[in-house]
């Protein structure tokens, strides 16, 4: 039993690890020499980097932190997989019933350390797209569901805060639909809250009219600051 728990503990250490990778602060710290966190929103995400390098770098930074995500999801399905080719599932352990509980545990602190990354003094993104790698790597139809409706918001009005804090409401609805397992369906919430709740300063712009659309950059506090003082 405590080998396994030593097993499923390390894979959420790793996964948070994997989750920490500052994608979006490594590409424009090696492509422009600048620290992403001092440039528009501050956040290191793939929609900061589009406004920062362009749509290359911003394209790959968004794929990379998918990856992220899905690769923290396929440990877990591993780790379960070696256990029982190696008979080391204890008796008192029924994979069908804890690996769902797992997987959501490692999703979780994948979306931590996107956002609060131990590599940036606990800084980072707000995990929208380590949360879609996950939701692709948990249930298919669930993230491509998922990723349809941020699709359509950003078509409509051309807004990456938007479609992301309609994803994220969309995640529950659609776990629900599709009859996930009850853990899947709280990381439904929980992340979609968590990557609502990162998005404040976006929903206080969005609410006040000032939001930049795709293709308009957005001015750092310190800039929101200068702004409102002149």
């Amino acid at each position: 039993m405590s080998l396994w728990l030593s097993l499923s503990s390390a894979i959420l250490v790793v996964a948070y690890l994997l989750g920490s990778i500052p994608t979006g602060y490594i590409a424009v710290k090696l492509l422009k020499g600048i620290d992403i966190r001092e440039v528009g929103s501050g956040s290191t995400g793939a929609t900061n980097v589009l406004r920062t390098l362009g749509k290359g770098p911003g394209a790959f930074v968004l794929v990379v932190d998918c990856l992220k995500g899905i690769l923290a999801i396929a440990l877990v399905y591993w780790l379960f997989q070696y256990v029982e080719s190696q008979n080391l599932n204890p008796p008192t352990v029924n994979s069908i019933l804890w690996q769902p509980w797992i997987v959501t545990l490692a999703g979780l602190a994948a979306v931590l350390g996107h956002s609060k990354s131990i590599f940036l003094g606990f800084s980072g993104g707000k995990s929208v797209a380590t949360s879609l790698g996950i939701l692709l790597a948990m249930n298919w139809q669930v993230g491509l569901a998922t990723a349809g409706v941020f699709a359509v918001v950003v078509a409509m009005w051309r807004i990456v805060s938007l479609s992301s804090i309609c994803g994220a409401i969309a995640v529950s609805i659609f776990m629900v639909l599709l009859h996930q397992p009850l853990p899947y369906i709280l990381f439904g919430v929980v992340a979609g809250l968590y990557v609502i709740l990162r998005h404040r300063s976006n929903i206080q712009r969005l609410l006040a009219g000032t939001e930049p659309k795709i293709g308009q950059k957005v001015a750092t506090e310190a800039e929101q600051t200068v702004n409102l003082a002149s």
